[in-house]
């Protein structure tokens, strides 16, 4: 259930069954010459509602931009900076926390915003060891990227093995193609990705190095029945490891 379609009186009552939420949080980015560039934001909502639905779990709105500024040399891409990523994740908790959620289980779309994530996380924890003494509990908050799990992993590799790459990869275009076939990008001149020349540092260097934005991603392999196996696999993993941390005890 989507908290931006529910009435005040509606989350009321859930909170009275739960104290969960989920809160998907993705990124507004180049994804190479095929690939959407809301792919990781729409991925992080889509893969947390369907979970939410497996799971009858609430689903906050979605923090569709985040820590994306090594892809700024691509046009349309937009970021935050760390800084600032942290205090929208605070804040977005600390909105709801307000109400009542304590459990936060955060469904991820975009390895960027990993380490900012886990700061922000730290630095809710931080506030609170600091604002009050004793061993009281307060909110508890989980990162689950949408394709970390072992079944969805093995998934990909047996739908694309070593071609899927890290950045515009086969599977994240494929689960867009899957969830919006009439926004399907062709370009098949595409070809194979540029070797990868280790890391990279501000936006230009990442456009040096990676000149159609893909990283080690054969994309033009992509193609929505694979699109649609991922995402069914990958909704059935989250909302199982969401139970799981619903029922974690405090």
């Amino acid at each position: 259930m989507l908290l931006q379609m529910q009435t005040w009186a509606e989350v009321e009552r859930y909170l009275a069954t739960s104290n969960a939420v989920i809160v998907p949080i993705g990124s507004t980015e180049q994804h190479g010459p095929n690939g959407l560039i809301g792919t990781d934001a729409l991925c992080g909502e889509y893969f947390a509602k369907g979970a939410g639905e497996l799971a009858g779990a609430m689903v906050a709105p979605t923090i569709n931009v985040g820590m994306a500024q090594h892809h700024m040399a691509f046009t349309g891409s937009m970021t935050l900076k760390p800084t600032t990523l942290i205090l929208v994740i605070k804040e977005w908790v600390a909105s709801l926390a307000h109400h009542g959620f304590e459990k936060f289980f955060f469904v991820n779309g975009h390895g960027g915003n990993i380490a900012t994530i886990n700061a922000a996380f730290q630095e809710l924890y931080a506030d609170e060891s600091l604002a009050k003494g004793g061993n009281r509990p307060g909110v508890l908050c989980r990162l689950r990227n949408w394709w970390d799990g072992p079944k969805v992993n093995a998934l990909i590799k047996e739908l694309f093995a070593d071609q899927d790459g890290s950045h515009a990869t086969c599977s994240e275009v494929s689960v867009t193609q899957h969830l919006f076939p009439d926004a399907i990008k062709q370009a098949p001149d595409m070809g194979p990705p540029s070797p990868h020349r280790g890391p990279w540092a501000n936006a230009d260097d990442y456009r040096r190095k990676f000149p159609d934005g893909r990283i080690g991603a054969h994309s033009y392999l992509a193609n929505p029945q694979a699109g649609k196996r991922i995402y069914d696999c990958g909704i059935a993993e989250i909302a199982e490891d969401y139970r799981k941390f619903v029922a974690e005890p405090r």
